[in-house]
């Protein structure tokens, strides 16, 4: 017995099972312009797309990524060469992951600059390539020599957009009942609520003003008396009193 199952708004139990020779043959046919072909090839890969899209259901709305991963399947059929020995989904699956990162990145909080996320994508679009090449995973420096440029360069820049690993994120077993990042980071001295603090309250100390930082780093990092910062900085002591003051306020303002 069948049982209907939507993701995505997709029926999985309704769509079309591709053979390895199949997609080989529609992948030339979509190549030379038949749009039946093309149409058939991303019915036929859709499950390969949601299986992948599942992976990132929690960085975003899944309905997007699923149109985003099908726009990397499209660009998979689209460079694949049915010369070489491998086959179509060992091919696409990096590029289908690939184009998710890369919207997950664009849409980040986390910025990068315009340069370095583009050596990024150069050193993205190069694995892709390699692994279609020869079927294996290319190791950084294979990378760089691709794309003509430096290891470090490359390493860093792909360190730069690389997906954020989020405290919560499960690391270990199941994600209902496995353990988490923060679960496997602390111990009896540093427990999970003592990381989560020292994260906001670097946070809060850095979006201090200048002069309320560098007191609060004088009077809490390095122990001086508000004599002594006074003495140091040449400003009065009820000066300092009222930075130090007021830089708490909103210290504890951020918990």
């Amino acid at each position: 017995m069948n049982h209907k199952v939507t993701i995505c708004g997709v029926d999985t139990n309704s769509l079309p099972k591709l053979g390895r020779e199949e997609t080989r043959e529609l992948i030339e046919m979509s190549k030379r312009g038949n749009v039946n072909a093309r149409e058939k090839l991303a019915m036929g890969n859709v499950r390969l797309v949601l299986s992948l899209v599942q992976r990132f259901r929690n960085r975003n709305n899944s309905d997007d990524l699923f149109q985003v991963g099908m726009v990397g399947l499209m660009k998979a059929v689209e460079n694949f060469d049915t010369r070489f020995n491998v086959a179509f989904s060992t091919y696409a699956v990096p590029m289908i992951i690939g184009e998710i990162k890369r919207f997950l990145k664009d849409g980040s909080g986390i910025k990068v600059s315009r340069s370095m996320r583009d050596v990024a994508y150069k050193a993205l679009h190069a694995k892709e390539t390699l692994e279609g090449r020869d079927g294996k995973i290319p190791t950084a420096m294979e990378i760089a020599e691709e794309i003509d440029l430096p290891l470090k360069e490359v390493v860093c820049a792909l360190d730069a957009v690389s997906e954020p690993v989020y405290l919560q994120d499960c690391v270990f077993g199941d994600s209902d009942d496995g353990l988490s990042l923060e679960d496997r980071i602390g111990d009896e001295k540093n427990t999970a609520d003592d990381w989560n603090e020292r994260i906001c309250l670097k946070g809060a100390i850095a979006d201090l003003p200048e002069r309320e930082r560098n007191v609060i780093y004088m009077r809490y990092y390095l122990g001086k008396t508000q004599t002594e910062i006074s003495r140091e900085t040449d400003i009065s002591q009820a000066q300092v009193s009222r930075l130090e003051k007021s830089a708490l306020a909103k210290i504890r303002s951020k918990f």
